[in-house]
């Protein structure tokens, strides 16, 4: 067998062109794969057998295995020349095809490679033949072919899932971290993000209508439209993590390094707006109101869990909590919820998520109504058992102010509205002062301070028979209708009770007998008198704009077809908060972050006794980042401040700079 490689193989048989039949067998065999690498079909068996006496043979007589010639002699050429071949054939395809039929020809040709060394070749050489093909068909092309116009932003956008699947079997072979598909998808879920984004900010930017401008009656559709496109942020929000949720199970194969990339992009996306805390409190609201009505308890769990998804890429929130205190204190004051039992479910899911220190005060809200309800049945229990009075019945909801958002529901009015105690009717008034009478013996050293603008009422009302001058006949029948106005309206209407028949009030004279703040009598007298489905009121002007120089007396000649008239009171604003209200609203909550870093650090000092200034920081972070995320300059001032306070002191000479907590 040496004879045979030394006399044959390493003998030129042509002597005028000096390549040894080795050279020769080599060039033939190359030639013929890259006949069959264009469509051709070869001679397979004369190859093999080729290639076997190549495997035979050695170059020493040690005979190793990795002697054989047909890796000394044969294997490396093939390798190159195949290196050569895929080089070309990329750049060809990257400049003449789509991405999706790269990608089916790149892997084809894997396919191909891996076949031809079971058949043809060896099979010792497909792993380095694959080799090959992936670093010239993948890992230098990988990035062309993400970027092309046809790639992965293309097969995303138009939902093409197969052709990601083929993306990322591509990436996948030459990094386990598939980078580079990674980043594809984190930029294009941050692109389109940051489109929602900013499509949002620009609506909750637009100035809305005034009641100088348009006139308050249609400043709602304004109000309405930024709710809407609240609500519409939130739901393209969750299409777009919908969208990349079924992405990744189907085409990455719920690949574990993707999801924390695909995770990160939708926090960064939805923490960068401003108003994400804002919006995802108002959409649960809106759930909660009317959006749940009519559905299965499984489609109530989907919503409450998207809510929850949603709650989990919120950084600060702490902001969260604050806005949805809020809502939720709307809700229960106006009996808003569709169902208490969902409302105490989302409270529940959020305190597993978030632990029991986030909900404490949402759970104490519930509490105060259950009590509310048992305060009222002993009131009115109380009430049955005197014989006093059943004309006025009361239903009161009692809250402790600490644990109640009140100062959100005077946002609308300035202080001095705010401290102006609204005068009630007689009958309202004893009933009110009996109540008080009721708490005070149940609870000693409580005081009660009432908030009129919160308050609704079912009010009766007599409409005698009048002439119709316009219609030229007659209303011969007396007409009674039970209105549901707010508390204030009830106040206003009342008031006409004391005058003549026919008689009117001014503006100016409602105030003085009712002391209702302006911007709260003013809405509810549009309410009352400028509506055209509830004008109970006659008003003089007649305009949509309330002045107060403007008079007003009970309209003798209102007819509804209802039994129950609801009167519904303007909205004071937008649900979204305007400017003014968010500034507000942060300052606030950035006061609240003050004492919580403060609670922190000397959590940790009194723990640690001394700590560097750095130490001090990471742990202070690390300790709020479930509520928000600290900002350091205000670390610093916090802990300036606790100095200042003898809490904690520097302790001198010490580098770098240390603290010592004082006992």
């Amino acid at each position: 067998m040496m004879q045979f490689r030394d006399c044959i193989l390493r003998t030129a048989p042509d002597t005028t062109l000096q390549r040894k039949m080795l050279e020769i067998l080599n060039g033939i065999i190359l030639e013929q794969i890259a006949m069959e690498r264009d469509g051709d079909i070869i001679d397979k068996s004369l190859i093999k057998s080729c290639v076997y006496m190549l495997e035979a043979l050695h170059e020493s007589v040690e005979e190793s295995e990795e002697s054989r010639l047909y890796l000394t002699a044969f294997e490396k050429g093939y390798l190159d020349a195949s290196r050569d071949f895929y080089r070309e054939e990329g750049n060809k395809l990257i400049a003449q095809a789509d991405a999706a039929t790269y990608c089916r020809h790149t892997l084809n040709r894997i396919y191909q490679e891996q076949n031809r060394c079971k058949s043809t070749l060896s099979e010792t050489t497909t792993p380095k033949i694959v080799n090959v093909v992936e670093d010239e068909l993948i890992l230098n092309k990988i990035r062309d072919l993400i970027a092309m116009e046809s790639g992965v932003k293309h097969m995303v956008d138009n939902d093409r899932f197969e052709d990601l699947e083929l993306v990322f079997n591509l990436n996948s072979r030459i990094d386990p971290k598939k980078t580079e598909l990674t980043q594809a998808i984190q930029r294009r879920v941050q692109e389109v993000g940051a489109g929602i984004n900013e499509t949002a900010a620009k609506i909750a930017q637009a100035p809305a209508a005034t009641s100088t401008d348009r006139g308050e009656g249609e400043a709602r559709p304004s109000a309405n439209q930024q709710t809407v496109a609240a609500i519409q942020w939130v739901d393209e929000i969750l299409q777009l993590k919908d969208k990349y949720d079924h992405l990744w199970k189907v085409s990455f194969e719920s690949d574990a390094t993707i999801q924390p990339a695909l995770t990160r992009s939708f926090t960064d996306t939805i923490n960068a707006f401003a108003r994400s805390s804002e919006y995802i409190s108002l959409f649960i609201d809106e759930n909660m109101k009317k959006g749940l009505k009519d559905k299965t308890e499984a489609e109530v769990d989907v919503v409450l869990e998207k809510a929850i998804v949603l709650l989990r890429y919120i950084q600060d929130k702490d902001m969260f909590e604050r806005y949805y205190k809020k809502h939720l204190c709307k809700r229960l004051l106006m009996g808003k919820s569709i169902s208490i039992d969902v409302e105490k479910q989302m409270v529940t899911r959020m305190k597993i998520e978030l632990g029991s220190n986030f909900t404490g005060k949402l759970e104490a809200m519930f509490k105060d109504m259950n009590l509310s309800e048992d305060l009222t049945a002993g009131y009115r229990n109380r009430v049955s058992a005197t014989g006093e009075s059943k004309r006025t019945e009361l239903d009161v909801k009692v809250l402790t102010s600490m644990t109640w958002p009140l100062e959100t529901m005077q946002n609308e009015s300035n202080d001095q509205e705010q401290n102006m105690q609204c005068i009630y009717p007689a009958t309202v008034d004893r009933i009110k002062k009996g109540f008080e009478n009721y708490y005070a013996e149940k609870y000693s050293g409580r005081k009660l301070t009432w908030m009129s603008k919160m308050g609704t009422a079912d009010v009766r009302a007599v409409f005698p028979a009048v002439d119709d001058a316009k219609e030229g006949s007659r209303l011969a029948k007396e007409r009674r209708h039970e209105l549901n106005v707010s508390t204030y309206a009830m106040v206003v209407l009342m008031t006409f009770n004391e005058l003549p028949p026919n008689a009117s009030m001014s503006f100016d004279e409602i105030q003085s007998r009712t002391n209702i703040p302006t911007s709260e009598l003013i809405r509810n007298l549009q309410a009352l008198a400028v509506a055209p489905k509830t004008r109970i009121l006659l008003k003089e002007p007649m305009s949509k704009d309330v002045k107060p120089t403007d008079r007003f007396s009970f309209n003798n000649a209102f007819q509804s077809a209802f039994l129950k008239v609801k009167v519904g009171v303007v909205a004071a604003g937008n649900k979204v908060e305007g400017e003014k209200e968010r500034r507000d609203t942060e300052k606030k909550n950035n006061d609240s972050r003050g004492f919580a870093i403060e609670a922190a650090v000397v959590r940790i000092m009194k723990q640690r006794k001394e700590l560097t200034h750095q130490q001090l920081v990471a742990e202070t972070v690390s300790q709020l980042a479930a509520q928000f995320k600290p900002d350091i300059a205000m670390i610093k001032k916090r802990i300036e401040s606790l100095i200042e306070r003898e809490y904690l002191e520097r302790i001198e000479e010490r580098e770098p700079q240390a603290y010592r907590y004082l006992a």
